[in-house]
């Protein structure tokens, strides 16, 4: 498996390397909870400070590696034989970072505290005000070392687009900190804000994999309450709606010559008074049959 430096100190990174070098090699021994948390404390801090880089905003860089992790966890079948676990969370953790719609939130309205250092202060703001996909080539590039081609892939740009977003975002950083024209002390700074900066760890990796199990529990019965609506909405339709096909009427008209239709004439008050007279005759008997004449 390939491993990448993260933007820390040399001797740090030398020792996390070495030290998931060795982890690999006892990979066939690990659960895979144990393989998650071998990768959780291997490449976790080095994330962080990164989507710090990317965002400016020290709990959206917490939260976004967690995240990462959590799909991380859901996907770990997947992601355990990944070529680069550590490159697919980062990827994660940076599409999450820069997602468009933290803007939306209104934590995220307030301005974040600027780093103490003047130095810090300049960088930072410059790379904030790269475009997104500047800012992500060149902290691959340049912050995190690796090479063009993977820079491209992760950025899902071809091999020369991701040549020109560097060279721009290069430029760019030059033109506003003359002393970071060379690519060497670029990468040095960048590595030095990322690494002095202090920002809060996301959790235990015990705590990650509960989260993550608890959201994708929620998810499932969030699905199937779904379903189960479509489903009903379904049934009752199918029961309402009308079976066969009904001709619509089609309006009346008056035909000439015809005359319209009417009814009896209303009783008048002697009608009505002959009416009620018969009702209190007899109703059977001879009297009824054979009515005497008076």
């Amino acid at each position: 498996m390939t491993r990448t430096a993260a933007p820390a100190d040399a001797n740090a990174g030398a020792e996390a390397e070495a030290a998931a070098d060795t982890e690999a090699g006892t990979d066939d021994a690990l659960t895979p909870a144990q393989a998650f948390d071998a990768l959780y404390a291997y490449a976790a801090p080095a994330l962080v400070r990164q989507a710090y880089l990317l965002t400016g905003r020290r709990e959206l860089a917490r939260e976004s590696v967690e995240r990462a992790f959590q799909l991380a966890w859901q996907r770990w079948p997947e992601v355990a034989v990944d070529r680069d676990p550590a490159g697919w969370v980062r990827a994660a953790a940076y599409e999450y970072a820069m997602s468009p719609w933290h803007r939306l939130r209104l934590r995220h309205r307030a301005p974040e505290p600027p780093p103490a250092a003047l130095d810090d202060r300049r960088l930072l703001s410059t790379l904030l005000n790269l475009p997104p996909v500047y800012r992500r080539t060149l902290l691959l590039h340049d912050g995190v070392g690796i090479g063009l081609a993977e820079t491209a892939a992760e950025t899902e740009a071809s091999t020369p687009a991701a040549a020109n977003r560097l060279m721009y975002a290069r430029a760019a950083v030059a033109r506003r900190l003359p002393d970071l024209a060379e690519k060497e002390e670029l990468r040095r700074r960048l590595t030095e804000l990322g690494g002095t900066e202090r920002l809060r760890t996301a959790p235990k990796p015990v705590v990650v994999r509960s989260g993550s199990e608890r959201r994708a529990r929620r998810w499932t019965r969030a699905a199937i309450a779904f379903t189960v609506l479509i489903i009903g909405s379904t049934a009752f339709t199918l029961h309402t709606a009308p079976d066969h096909y009904e001709a619509p009427q089609a309006p009346a008209t008056k035909v000439p010559g015809v005359p319209p239709r009417s009814g009896p004439a209303p009783l008048t008050v002697q009608d009505l008074e002959l009416r009620a007279k018969l009702r209190g005759m007899f109703g059977e008997g001879p009297e009824r049959l054979l009515p005497q004449l008076r």
